[in-house]
């Protein structure tokens, strides 16, 4: 997402070779700390926002940064329909839960301690039965329970790990500029004990409801083949983003909540209900959602606000609630792309040298158009890691980019300027032919395989690997006639 203003404590500061933007959230499940991700609080002060109750700036703060409310009716009652199963048979009927389905394709889901449950659309779209689902609902209904999210809540205050948008100088400029590239939504995540005993607690409760206790092993296993995928992607990082980051490692839970579920029943026993989920999945959107702007591959666009870019070869790109981010294959090169407001009367050269960045070289100014815009560049320099900037008029906005390499050469920064180059307005034509993608339910046909429904798929990399996952099909299962399977088309 590009935020269509930043304020000025939004703007990215430099010295070395530090920059840094962090969103620090308060939540259950959580992806894998980064080390090219930092998270800092600071002193600001007391907005609106922040005179709310706590819980009601939480509940503002999650929405902002996975998108909004994913409004889907036949979704949102299915699962609404689950939760009330579930709380039910819980050891807490009275309590009372409301659940949000967020419009963000990361697998993830949290609570808060009044008993707000969030989940994903990404998860949402993992999952492939009502067991499953229920296992996580089930799960962080388990926090809730045993005051996991009071608990965390009560440390994190204590900690002054309140939500704020950072920027500050980093005395160590090689994870500075890392958090350029990789800067993600970081939730602070319970201990070991305490998920562990809320795997426990969700898993009997999803088999005293009635559903498939074995769904939480089963549902699992697949998000850490689909954190595998991403992997293979190139986020090799072991701590790289993904649900399972705060929770003790994959093959120790999967164990734990096999055990956990033969105290229930032995499998086959218990509701899945695959069919009926499968049918509330349909059109659901799968990956990120345009109207908010979207990366594929190198290549990024925001049809409603009107431009795309390519980055340079080798780097994948990452849309964010406060920036588009890039990093490079090797991490030697990450890119950063960003909205500011910068008055008419001021020129981009001056702009470049006003100190929202330092150790800029005002000798390296340069004007010139792109595509029909006014655009400014320049250079700046740190210890370890050298930037070229660029701002570029559009609209009423400028839009700016900052390049950094641990090594610039000649070359690279080529590429940089070459990427910039790319920088345009989309044609009504192009914005309206931009749809995300979304999934789509068929019946598998007597000659179907999974290698010939894979390659059907609207996913640029991985097809087979992806339809596995998303299916739940492990390396040598094989497709049935007559069964129902997720597709992602466009």
């Amino acid at each position: 997402m590009i935020p269509k203003r930043l304020t000025a404590n939004s703007a990215i500061r430099a010295q070395g070779a530090a920059v840094v933007l962090a969103l620090l959230l308060a939540g259950c499940t959580s992806t894998p700390p980064d080390n090219r991700r930092v998270s800092l609080t600071i002193p600001q002060a007391e907005s609106q926002d922040e005179r709310l109750p706590a819980e009601q700036r939480e509940h503002a703060r999650i929405l902002a940064s996975y998108g909004g409310v994913y409004e889907n009716a036949r979704l949102q009652a299915e699962i609404e329909k689950t939760v009330n199963r579930l709380v039910a048979a819980s050891e807490r009927p009275d309590l009372k839960y409301q659940v949000t389905i967020l419009n963000a394709p990361a697998i993830n889901a949290f609570a808060l301690p009044n008993g707000q449950l969030y989940i994903t659309r990404g998860l949402v779209a993992l999952a492939n039965d009502k067991a499953e689902l229920a296992s996580v609902l089930a799960h962080e209904m388990g926090h809730v329970i045993a005051r996991h999210a009071a608990i965390r809540e009560e440390q994190a205050k204590q900690a002054a790990m309140i939500n704020h948008v950072v920027n500050d100088v980093l005395s160590d400029p090689q994870t500075g500029a890392l958090a350029l590239a990789k800067s993600k939504l970081t939730l602070a995540s319970f201990s070991r004990a305490q998920e562990f005993e809320a795997d426990g607690i969700g898993v009997g409760i999803s088999a005293r409801a009635g559903f498939d206790p074995f769904g939480a092993s089963r549902f699992l296993t697949d998000m850490q083949r689909n954190a595998d995928i991403k992997a293979i992607g190139g986020n090799s990082d072991p701590r790289a983003l993904d649900f399972l980051s705060s929770h003790p490692a994959t093959p120790e839970r999967v164990q734990n909540a096999l055990a956990n579920a033969r105290q229930f029943s032995g499998p086959g026993n218990g509701e899945r209900d695959r069919a009926d989920y499968l049918a509330s999945l349909d059109g659901v959107i799968y990956g990120e959602d345009p109207s908010e702007g979207f990366a594929r591959g190198r290549k990024f666009q925001h049809p409603k606000l009107g431009f795309t870019f390519m980055a340079p070869p080798g780097f994948s790109l990452d849309n964010t609630a406060q920036a588009v981010l890039g990093l490079k294959d090797g991490g030697g090169e990450a890119l950063r792309l960003d909205v500011v407001s910068v008055p008419a009367e001021q020129s981009l050269p001056d702009y470049l040298k006003s100190g929202w960045m330092e150790n800029v070289d005002a000798s390296s100014v340069e004007e010139f158009t792109i595509n029909g815009f006014s655009t400014a560049t320049a250079t700046a320099t740190g210890e370890q890691w050298s930037f070229r900037l660029f701002a570029v008029r559009f609209g009423s906005d400028v839009y700016r980019f900052i390049f950094a390499a641990k090594s610039k050469t000649p070359q690279v920064d080529r590429s940089f300027r070459e990427s910039v180059s790319t920088f345009r307005r989309m044609s009504l034509k192009e914005s309206e032919q931009v749809h995300p993608l979304h999934l789509k339910i068929i019946t598998v046909g007597a000659k179907d395989t999974v290698d010939s429904l894979a390659h059907r798929m609207a996913v640029s990399d991985h097809k087979v690997e992806r339809f596995r996952v998303i299916n739940g099909l492990s390396a040598t299962d094989r497709l049935k006639p007559g069964e129902q399977v997720k597709m992602v088309i466009e």
